[in-house]
């Protein structure tokens, strides 16, 4: 390849890759906002298990910047979930291309602002990466501009450097922690152990073991190498971006991880340049044109993130790396990272319920494992919060800190808005008199266990963790 056919891009490159940005983080947002709408209330709503109130009585603007500050109600968050659906489908159809672009430009701050309200609010169960990541991502989204100005290489410079922290910072938290990262072998593992398994994810744990280590060196060279070629002209940008995008893919496939792959995998087409576009037909009418005060704003919002780099930059090479943190409660600029250390075992919070305190029946939530003969499901982009942080309660009961209590108490009321949130109610309604929970061990059946049981997993020893309980205590 010669020189020539290698330069550095310019701002008519990447008019393709700004449609697929936004219209891909609207999905996203629209996933999100359809959350809130969906469980928001019995998770964090006046009567929830973590109360929004309780925590903005406690908690000031400063630490916590959220329009529920002005005021709080269920049906005030359920009007900004319909808000933000009906903005994100806006920007969806093209809406925002159409607009006047300073009209574009408030429209996605909006979204930013509504979901960081929620966000900010949403303690324990709004404590995922994946949020900041969309905030961090909407924010760029804005400074995308629309269809009629030319796409802002500053802007696509960030986005760039977003999908190298997202990255990087996951390969490093890696090679840094479990050991078996480095020996190729947590693969052996993660398929089954990861917290929510797909309905692929038997198949994948079932592979050859030589297949675990290319899967795991794969792993190493989508984050630790691929993130240092978005920065190099193309088409080696590209290629690094490629890389990232397929290996999103597959994660996609064999896992269910909410939107971080979604969006991660989105965020990469940033860097892929409208001629490799173009070679499968694909094309957007190009917009030479600019704006003087739009370019005022791109130039200040990239000096603002070259301001708020510092910290995840140096975190990145740090010793004592965070992962999934946000240096500031705007969630811009923000250090990622995921699974620096992998489960051997899988243990569930089994939790059942009893009428006459000797026969026991179990709820079944939607995702998580349970019953032995159900297929894991497939349920990302969405995301199912509760049955996330119930993986986490089986790993230490300090992750149910302030809500498992609640949750059973109102299992306890049969309470028709946290049934809601579960797959199967096994006593359709009715108050049980008592309940328990057993940590239980699961494993995923070998192909001779399935064929001769019908199972799925495998159960094994397990111990009480909570109860019998009942209404009066």
């Amino acid at each position: 390849m010669s020189w020539p056919d290698v330069a550095w891009p310019t701002t008519d490159e990447y008019d393709v890759g700004r449609l697929m940005v936004q219209r891909g983080v609207a999905i996203a947002y629209l996933i999100a906002f359809a959350n809130v709408r969906n469980q928001f209330r019995p998770l964090l709503g006046e009567r929830g298990l973590l109360p929004v109130p309780a925590f903005l009585a406690r908690t000031p603007f400063r630490s916590a910047p959220s329009v529920f500050h002005l005021r709080y109600s269920d049906r005030l968050v359920s009007a900004t979930a319909w808000l933000g659906m009906a903005l994100a489908v806006f920007a969806i159809v093209g809406g925002f291309d159409v607009a006047p672009l300073w009209l574009a430009v408030i429209g996605w701050a909006a979204l930013w602002v509504l979901y960081l309200s929620v966000v900010n609010v949403g303690q324990q169960f709004y404590g995922f990466g994946w949020e900041s990541l969309l905030l961090e991502a909407g924010v760029c989204a804005a400074f995308l501009g629309n269809a009629r100005v030319a796409t802002p290489i500053v802007t696509i410079v960030a986005l760039r450097w977003l999908l190298f922290r997202v990255e990087f910072g996951a390969g490093m938290i890696k090679m840094r922690g479990d050991e078996c990262w480095r020996d190729l072998t947590c693969l052996d593992y993660h398929h089954e152990t990861q917290p929510m398994p797909g309905p692929t994810s038997r198949v994948f744990h079932l592979l050859p073991t030589w297949v675990h280590r290319i899967e795991t060196g794969a792993n190493h060279l989508a984050q630790l190498v691929a993130p240092w070629l978005l920065f190099l002209p193309q088409p080696v940008a590209g290629i690094g971006a490629a890389t990232i995008i397929v290996t999103q893919a597959y994660l996609m496939i064999s896992g269910n991880y909410a939107w971080l792959n979604f969006v991660t995998l989105v965020v990469g087409f940033a860097a892929i340049p409208d001629g490799w576009f173009e070679r499968l037909g694909i094309t957007v009418g190009r917009q030479p044109a600019t704006f003087a005060w739009f370019d005022v704003v791109v130039i200040g919002f990239g000096g603002v993130v070259v301001a708020l780099s510092w910290r995840p930059l140096r975190n990145l090479f740090s010793s004592g790396q965070r992962m999934n943190y946000s240096w500031n409660r705007y969630h811009l600029v923000n250090s990622y990272g995921a699974f620096g250390s992998i489960t051997r075992h899988r243990r569930e919070v089994v939790i059942e319920g009893s009428e006459d305190g000797e026969t026991w029946r179990s709820y079944e939530f939607r995702a998580k494992p349970g019953d032995p003969d159900r297929r894991p499901p497939q349920f990302a982009p969405y995301h199912l919060r509760l049955d996330w942080l119930m993986w986490f309660l089986a790993l230490s009961p300090r992750y149910g800190a302030g809500w498992f209590d609640r949750l059973i108490d109102r299992l306890l009321a049969a309470d028709p808005a946290v049934l809601a949130l579960l797959a199967h109610d096994p006593f359709d309604g009715r108050a049980p008199v008592t309940i328990r929970a057993r940590l239980v061990d699961y494993r995923f059946a070998t192909r001779a266990e399935r064929k001769r049981t019908g199972h799925r997993w495998i159960t094994g020893p397990d111990r009480l963790l909570v109860g019998p309980v009942g209404r009066e205590n």
